[in-house]
């Protein structure tokens, strides 16, 4: 799409360069009938111009695109107009193009909501990102998870009061087709929240997602063409669900974050250890699992409601593929799981692709 619009942009611009050529007697474009002053001629320049910057603009994924097409496209109509009998076909390609502006326009301003959240959060100052993880941090908690702390590299490097995450993946829902997805997302953890968007294609159409979980309250949001809303969820069910998917988050991509006082440690076994997290009023539970090497393979949740189904099923994230990532060794891929009675169902499948920890912008 991002291909296909910017040429149409730059095709466009380029065909308005027909007026300006004639104006100035530059060529002899026998396709206009009637006669173009020096004035119209420029005025078709600055058309021009402005598809084409915004064919520029729009395939570097500028936010300002819409704008500079929008600007465009009422140059170009009014140009249009007075010519009308040579240049009305114009009329349908400025349609399309005014289409493509207020969905552009749509998905901006519903991903600035989520923007506006991460920047709020980035000015608030957090204890931890200071001073260094060590031994004595992590001497009480049960031993896998010391091991799975030390293994990942996270012991003498900075506590962690937020991170940045990118994922690739597809997702589905049961009985229906996987679909490609990639998403952005930042927790902080002074106090826990989780701001996470997402771009897909559904129905051969672009869909957005944006999960926001602040304050022990969770919201979800999901928009055909940033527009359309198609899919909204809160309450508190959605509060505990997104309770299981903040810690779940901890534990597979911030290991310095398991010292966090709110979480409670039972120990099990040499490879295996429970966990009880608590934010407000929404308290959850989770079995951690690891190998021998000390890595977490995965997290098993009572404890997650299951909006599609609307009932809560157990949750679990396998995980594998460890390799360094933003200084740490993590896990780049994992699933999402639901254990549903007639047996295992993976919705879906995460593949890491950077990780930033105490980030101190939004980009």
């Amino acid at each position: 799409m991002r291909y296909v619009l910017s040429l149409i942009l730059l095709a466009h611009g380029l065909v308005h360069l027909m007026g300006f050529t004639k104006a100035f007697g530059l060529g002899r474009m026998a396709q206009l009938t009637r006669q173009i002053s020096r004035i119209e001629g420029t005025a078709w320049l600055v058309a021009s111009t402005l598809f084409v910057l915004g064919g520029l603009l729009f395939f570097l994924e500028n936010g300002y695109w819409p704008i500079v097409v929008l600007a465009a496209i009422v140059v170009s109509q009014l140009l249009i107009a007075v010519a009308w009998k040579d240049a009305k076909f114009g009329t349908l390609v400025n349609g399309i193009l005014l289409v493509a502006v207020i969905l552009g326009w749509g998905g901006q301003r519903f991903e600035s909501g989520f923007a506006k959240d991460v920047k709020s959060n980035l000015g608030i100052p957090g204890e931890a990102g200071v001073a260094l993880l060590t031994e004595a941090d992590i001497k009480d908690l049960p031993l896998p998870v010391q091991k799975y702390i030390r293994y990942s590299g996270s012991l003498n490097q900075p506590k962690v009061k937020n991170v940045r995450i990118v994922f690739d993946g597809n997702m589905r829902g049961k009985g229906e087709d996987w679909f490609g997805f990639g998403s952005l997302q930042y927790n902080f953890f002074a106090a826990p929240s989780r701001f996470f968007f997402m771009k897909a294609r559904k129905w051969g159409m672009p869909v957005m997602g944006y999960h926001r979980y602040a304050d022990g309250k969770a919201g979800m949001d999901i928009r055909l063409l940033g527009l359309v809303p198609v899919a909204q969820a809160s309450g508190p069910e959605m509060d505990k669900a997104e309770t299981v998917t903040f810690f779940n988050d901890m534990c597979m991509f911030v290991p310095a974050a398991l010292i966090d006082k709110r979480i409670e440690w039972l120990p099990i076994d040499k490879n295996s250890a429970h966990a009880t997290f608590k934010n407000g009023p929404n308290l959850v539970s989770a079995t951690l699992y690891f190998n021998e090497d000390g890595q977490l393979v995965n997290f098993v949740s009572d404890d997650r409601y299951d909006i599609n189904e609307k009932k809560q099923y157990r949750f679990s994230t396998p995980l594998a593929n460890y390799k360094l990532v933003g200084g740490r060794h993590l896990p780049t891929y994992g699933e999402g799981v639901w254990h549903y009675p007639d047996g295992k169902f993976t919705y879906g499948k995460f593949y890491l692709k950077d990780i930033e920890y105490n980030v101190g912008s939004f980009h």
